[in-house]
C-alpha cells in the first residue's frame, strides 16, 4: 500500500508510554509490555515457549521477543469480539461514528509516538512513516462518516405490499496484516469493518507486531467495547487457526499471492467471504510527449518509497525510444542522490529493508538480472551507514537496470525492494500487450500530455489501480485493489461497505396470502 498524499503539519505529543523508551535515534528504543491485546488490555501468555525474536531493521539488533498465540488464546480472542459483536451491531451508525472519530482524534495526537515505533519496527523514513499513520487516521474518520448512511431500499409490490432490505454486519472480521505498513494496513482493515458493525481480531505479521497494539488501545480509550479490536501475534500456525475458527465471519488479508491463494482455500471450507490484497508487477507507461520532469518524478515515487517494499509499485518502467536517453540520465542521477541512512532522522530519505532475509533475496534478484544479461545502471549493493550503530543494519542503495527484457526475471517477478526496471518501446499498441502480460493485476499508470491517449491507455490496462500523470497516490476516499492474482476485493471507499456487510431482504405482504394449495 503506497504513500498518500497528504498536507501534514508537525505537533507537539505526549511522551511514548507502555514500555517503550523514545529516542531521537535508532538502537535505543526497547519494547518491553506485550504485545497481544484482548479483554482490553495488553495479555502476556503464560506458555513462553512459542517465541519469535523481532529485530530492528536500521540497526540489526533485537527489539524484543514475540509471544505467538496458539489455539487457547484465538479462542479467547474471538470470544472476545464476538460478545462485543453483540453490543456494537446494535449501536446506531452515530454511536459507532463518535466513537471512531474520538480513535481518529487520539491518532492525531500520538501521530510522532506512532510514527517513531513504526520506524524502529519497520526500517522505512521518518517522513513517510509519519504520512503512514495519517492515512490510517483518515480512513478511521472516512468510515466514521459512512457508518450513519448505511441504509437499505424500499421497494413498492403490487396491492400495496412492499419489501425492504437491511444492511447487517457480517460478525467476526479477520484480518491479517503485512510488514510494509503495519499500522496503515490495520487502520485500513478495522475502519470499515466497524462502520458496518462488525468487530475484528487482527493479526499483524511477526516481522512488525509492535503498532497494531497501539490501535487496539486507541479504540479502547477512545469508547469501543471490549473486545471490539484485539490483537494476535503469530506467523502461520495463528493465521491457520484464525481463519478455521467456525465464529469467525470474514478475512481481509495483505500479502503475497501464494499466502492469499492458502488463506481463500482455508476460508472456502466454512463459505466465508476474503478480501485479498496481493502482489504485483505494475507497468509505469511514459510516451515521448510526457513533462520528462514529473516523469522522472513519478517513476521515483513508483519504485523507491519503503524502500521498494510496495505492492503496487511500478516497477516495469516502459519508456518511449525517443526519450529513453533522457530519461535514464536523469532517473539514474536522482537514484544516487536518494540519502539512505537512520531513518529516523529527517534528511533521510530510504531507511532499512524490513529483515536480513529479504534483503538478500533483493540482492539476489539483482544477481540474477546481471546473469540473464541485464546492465545495472546505479546500485544493487549493500551499504553499511557511516554511523557505527547502523553497522548491522538492512541497507542497500537503490538500483536501476536497463537492458532489460520481457523474460527476464527481474522484469516477471515482484522483487519487492528498490529495484527499477527499465524497458524501451515503440508504439502504444506494443505496450500495452506487454504491460498486460503479467499474471498480475494489481497497478498501472501512464504518463502523456494527450489526455486521449491516456484515457484510452487506462481503458485497456488489466489493472485496478491506474494513475494518470502521477504514481501510487491513494486517497483513502477511493477503492484500493487489483485485477487477476492480484487480489479479490477492494479497500478503501464507498464500495469496501459492502465486502464488510451482508443484505437481508423483507416481503411484506398487507392483504390475504395467495395459496395454491
Amino acid at each position: 500500500m503506497p504513500l498518500v498524499k497528504l498536507l501534514v503539519q508537525r505537533l507537539r505529543v505526549p511522551a511514548l508510554q507502555h514500555g517503550i523508551s523514545r529516542s531521537a535515534s535508532s538502537g535505543a528504543m526497547l519494547v518491553k509490555d506485550p504485545l497481544n491485546f484482548w479483554c482490553a488490555g495488553r495479555v502476556k501468555l503464560n506458555d513462553a515457549a512459542n517465541t519469535e525474536a523481532v529485530y530492528e531493521p536500521a540497526t540489526g539488533r533485537v527489539l524484543c521477543q514475540l509471544q505467538h498465540c496458539g489455539p487457547e488464546e484465538v479462542n479467547q480472542a474471538v470470544s472476545n469480539a464476538h460478545s462485543a459483536f453483540g453490543v456494537w451491531s446494535k449501536m446506531s451508525g452515530m454511536e459507532r461514528a463518535k466513537v471512531m472519530l474520538e480513535a481518529a482524534r487520539i491518532i492525531e495526537c500520538r501521530r510522532e509516538e506512532i510514527a517513531e515505533a513504526e520506524v524502529v519496527n519497520n526500517g522505512k523514513s521518518i517522513t513517510e512513516a509519519r504520512l503512514d499513520v495519517d492515512s490510517g487516521r483518515l480512513c478511521i474518520e472516512y468510515y466514521a462518516g459512512l457508518a450513519c448512511t448505511l441504509a437499505g431500499q424500499h421497494v413498492q409490490l403490487p396491492g400495496g405490499s412492499f419489501a425492504y432490505t437491511r444492511r447487517e454486519p457480517l460478525g467476526v472480521c479477520v484480518g491479517i496484516g503485512a510488514w510494509n505498513y503495519p499500522f496503515q494496513i490495520a487502520s485500513w482493515k478495522s475502519a470499515p469493518a466497524l462502520a458496518c458493525g462488525n468487530s475484528m481480531v487482527f493479526k499483524p505479521s511477526p516481522v512488525t507486531p509492535v503498532t497494531a497494539v497501539f490501535l487496539a488501545e486507541i479504540y479502547a480509550q477512545a469508547g469501543a467495547p471490549d473486545g471490539l479490536y484485539n490483537v494476535v501475534q503469530g506467523g502461520q500456525e495463528t493465521g491457520t487457526l484464525l481463519c478455521h475458527h467456525p465464529s469467525v465471519a470474514k478475512v481481509s488479508f495483505t500479502g503475497s499471492i501464494q499466502t492469499g491463494k492458502k488463506i481463500m482455500e482455508m476460508a472456502s471450507s466454512g463459505v466465508k467471504p476474503v478480501t485479498l490484497e496481493l502482489g504485483g508487477k505494475s507497468p509505469l507507461i511514459i510516451f515521448e510527449d510526457s513533462d520528462l520532469e514529473n516523469a522522472v518524478r513519478g517513476a521515483l515515487m513508483a519504485n523507491f518509497l519503503s524502500q521498494g517494499q510496495v505492492c503496487s509499485n511500478g516497477t516495469r518502467v516502459f519508456v518511449q525510444r525517443k526519450i529513453l536517453p533522457q530519461f535514464i540520465e536523469e532517473v539514474v542521477r536522482r537514484t544516487k542522490a536518494i540519502q539512505i541512512g537512520d531513518p529516523l532522522l529527517e534528511q533521510t530519505r530510504m531507511g532499512a529493508l524490513v529483515s536480513r532475509p529479504h534483503l538478500d533475496k533483493v540482492l539476489g534478484f539483482i544477481r540474477q538480472a546481471k546473469e540473464e544479461g541485464a546492465r545495472i545502471l546505479c546500485g544493487g549493493e549493500p551499504i553499511t551507514p557511516a554511523d557505527p550503530k547502523l553497522k548491522n543494519g538492512y541497507y542497500m542503495s537503490p538500483c536501476v537496470i536497463d537492458n532489460c527484457t520481457d523474460d527476464m526475471t527481474c522484469v516477471r517477478e515482484e522483487i519487492f525492494g528498490p529495484v527499477m526496471s527499465v524497458l524501451p518501446f515503440d508504439t502504444e499498441e506494443e505496450v500495452l500487450q506487454r504491460a498486460n502480460d503479467s499474471t498480475m493485476g494489481l497497478a498501472a499508470g501512464v504518463f502523456t500530455k494527450d489526455v486521449k491517449r491516456a484515457h484510452r491507455v487506462v481503458a485497456n490496462l488489466q489493472a485496478g489501480a491506474c494513475f494518470i500523470n502521477n504514481y501510487n497516490i491513494t486517497p483513502v476516499e477511493v477503492p484500493f485493489g487489483g485485477y487477476k492474482a492480484s487480489g479479490i476485493g477492494r479497500e478503501n471507499g464507498q464500495v469496501t461497505i459492502e465486502f464488510y456487510s451482508q443484505l437481508k431482504t423483507v416481503v411484506v405482504e398487507m392483504g390475504d396470502v395467495d395459496s395454491l394449495f
